[in-house]
C-alpha cells in the first residue's frame, strides 16, 4: 500500500465531513484529531490519503488525464467512499484551498468585532489565524495545489467560483454585524466589499511571492510577505485619494 494510504499517519487534517466540508474552527488543530471517535479518526486517514494521492498523480499525469477510477485505486476505496468525502475530482485538487478559506469563515463567524474595530484590520488578523490553524504540511499540499490550478483552466474556473463563494460568504457577515460602523445599506455593502478585495489582492501578491521561493518555502516565510502585502494597503488607498 503507498505511503499516505488510509492505514497512514493520522491526525493532519482538520476534521472532514460530507464532500470534503471542513469542520469548526480549532476541531483539530496541528496536535492533531483529539478526541475523535475511531470512525472519525479513519475518515481523516481516509481524507489525507485522497488529498496527497490526488496532488501527486494531478501532478504527475495531469489532471485531466488522471481518472477517478486511478484515484481511488491508488487509495484502495470505493468511488462511493470518494464521494462521501469529496464533491468532485476539483474538490479533492483544492482541498488544501478550501480547508484555509473555511477555516477562514469559521474564525470570521467565531469573531464579532469589538467596538472601533477596522474591517481591514479584521479581514487580516482572522487570515493570519486561519493559516496558522492549518495543520503540518498543508503549505507543500497548498502550493502543489495552486501550482496545479495555475496550469489547468477547470481547477482555475473552480477556484474563481469558490473565492466568489467565500468573498459573498465574508460580506454577508461582515455587513450585518457592522451598519453603524459603515453607514448601512448599498454603502456599507461597498466599502466592506472593497476592502475585502483589497486584502484579497494582498494574499494573492504574497501567495506568488511566497511560491515562487520554491520548495523551500515554508510557513514563517508567507507570514512575512503577509505583512509586507498588508502594510501596502493603506499607501494604495493613499493613491486612490490622490
Amino acid at each position: 500500500m503507498r505511503e499516505g494510504s488510509p492505514a497512514g499517519n493520522e491526525g493532519d487534517e482538520r476534521q472532514a465531513g460530507p464532500a470534503g466540508s471542513v469542520g469548526p474552527a480549532g476541531s483539530v488543530g496541528p496536535a492533531g484529531p483529539a478526541g475523535l471517535t475511531l470512525r472519525e479518526r479513519k475518515k481523516l486517514r481516509t481524507r489525507r490519503a485522497l488529498v496527497e494521492e490526488a496532488l501527486r498523480l494531478f501532478t504527475e499525469q495531469g489532471f485531466g488525464e488522471t481518472t477517478l477510477d486511478e484515484l481511488v485505486d491508488a487509495v484502495e476505496i470505493s468511488q462511493r467512499t470518494f464521494f462521501r468525502t469529496f464533491a468532485s475530482k476539483e474538490d479533492v485538487a483544492l482541498a488544501p484551498e478550501k480547508e484555509l478559506w473555511a477555516a477562514y469563515v469559521a474564525d470570521i463567524e467565531a469573531r464579532p468585532p469589538g467596538p472601533g474595530d477596522s474591517p481591514l484590520a479584521s479581514y487580516e488578523e482572522t487570515l493570519f489565524a486561519a493559516v496558522r490553524e492549518m495543520a503540518a504540511g498543508w503549505e507543500r499540499r497548498f502550493l502543489c495545489s495552486r501550482a496545479l490550478c495555475e496550469r489547468t483552466p477547470a481547477l482555475l474556473a473552480h477556484s474563481l467560483r469558490h473565492c466568489a463563494e467565500v468573498t459573498d460568504r465574508v460580506l454577508h457577515i461582515t455587513a450585518e454585524r457592522r451598519p453603524a460602523a459603515t453607514g448601512g445599506g448599498r454603502d456599507q455593502e461597498l466599502r466592506l466589499l472593497l476592502l475585502l478585495e483589497l486584502m484579497l489582492a494582498a494574499w494573492r501578491w504574497a501567495v506568488r511571492q511566497w511560491a515562487a521561493a520554491g520548495q523551500g518555502a515554508d510557513r514563517e516565510a508567507l507570514y512575512g510577505h503577509m505583512r509586507e502585502a498588508f502594510a501596502a494597503i493603506p499607501d494604495a488607498a493613499a493613491l486612490a485619494r490622490r
